[in-house]
């Protein structure tokens, strides 16, 4: 089990990159955390540090997906948002197994909501608040 401290939002662009160099050939990373832990924040911070334009990433919310290209590798980068969805079958529906196999990295939050559809090799990352305003990222639990 690995953990990332972030005192605050300046030490944001700091611990994506220290998060990226130890994704290593892994695709499929699960961010647990309560509503406002700053999952969509740092999955922001990380596709910038990954090689996508600021202007590109947004909160999945409303789309369930959003689907992000590398400038510097072309490498595909799809952001789930499954805070929406009603159940496993809605999120099968949208193909959710094909994105997980094709090799590209998927960024998933809210992956409670379809844990049975998770691959045995996801990543588990949880994003704690501390008492002090600020997030422990802790990979592998």
């Amino acid at each position: 089990m690995k953990t990332i401290n972030v005192h605050n939002l300046e030490a944001l662009p700091a611990a994506a990159r220290e998060f990226a160099e130890m994704m290593g050939d892994n695709t499929v990373f699960a961010f647990y955390g309560d509503m406002g832990a700053g999952k969509t924040t740092f999955i922001n911070a990380l596709s910038k540090v990954l090689g996508v334009d600021d202007d590109d990433t947004a909160s999945p919310t409303f789309a369930l997906i959003n689907e992000y290209r590398s400038d510097t590798t072309a490498e595909l980068i799809y952001h789930f948002d499954f805070y929406r969805i009603e159940d496993l079958d809605e999120a099968l529906e949208l193909g959710i197994e094909d994105y997980f196999d094709s090799g590209a990295i998927c960024l998933i939050e809210w992956p409670e909501r379809i844990a049975a559809a998770l691959p045995s090799d996801t990543v588990h990352v949880r994003i704690t608040v501390n008492d002090d305003d600020s997030r422990t990222i802790t990979v592998g639990e």
